[in-house]
């Protein structure tokens, strides 16, 4: 989708509603697609005392993978995100993370919604904070069932284990 800010950036009254559903089956997670059902975005962009705003809720399904043991992921994620429109910064060498530069008024709020959850969401997806993860024997999933591979000893440390036994 294609945002028009001329108006707004000429310091009109106008607001800019946002409600739509951002067509999401080219993103990329990792090595697969996890948004399948598309990204809810809703919000405004208004002009307030000169200074352009865009207000925006951004919604979406996840299914994915747990990267410790392989178990199927659906999560519910969500976040808020508020910049101020910019046609262009006085020094070229800041980066406010606050601001967005549209060349020629416009932006692509599209491109702005797809880097903004690829920033949003974990390096590691897990299934929940403590996951055990797969055995790297037998490869169960320990989460579920305690594996009966025999623990390995490192050999320097064999002589120690001979204290352990009764």
């Amino acid at each position: 989708m294609q945002l028009d800010f001329t108006n707004l950036l000429n310091s009109s009254d106008d607001v800019i509603n946002i409600d739509y559903v951002m067509n999401a089956d080219d993103f990329m997670y990792d090595t697969y697609k996890p948004l399948k059902n598309g990204v809810r975005v809703n919000g405004r962009a208004y002009q307030k005392v000169g200074v352009v705003h865009l207000d925006l809720d951004v919604d979406f399904d996840f299914f994915g993978v747990c990267d410790r043991c392989m178990d199927d992921i659906e999560r519910k994620y969500g976040f808020s995100l508020k910049k101020i429109i910019v046609s262009k910064m006085e020094n070229e060498n800041d980066d406010y993370d606050d601001y967005i530069v549209v060349e020629n008024n416009v932006l692509d709020l599209d491109a702005l919604i797809n880097e903004e959850i690829q920033l949003f969401l974990p390096i590691k997806m897990l299934c929940k904070e403590d996951c055990k993860g797969l055995c790297q024997g037998c490869g169960k999933n320990l989460n579920y069932e305690k594996c009966e591979c025999e623990k390995e000893v490192d050999p320097r440390l064999a002589a120690l284990s001979d204290l352990l036994i009764d």
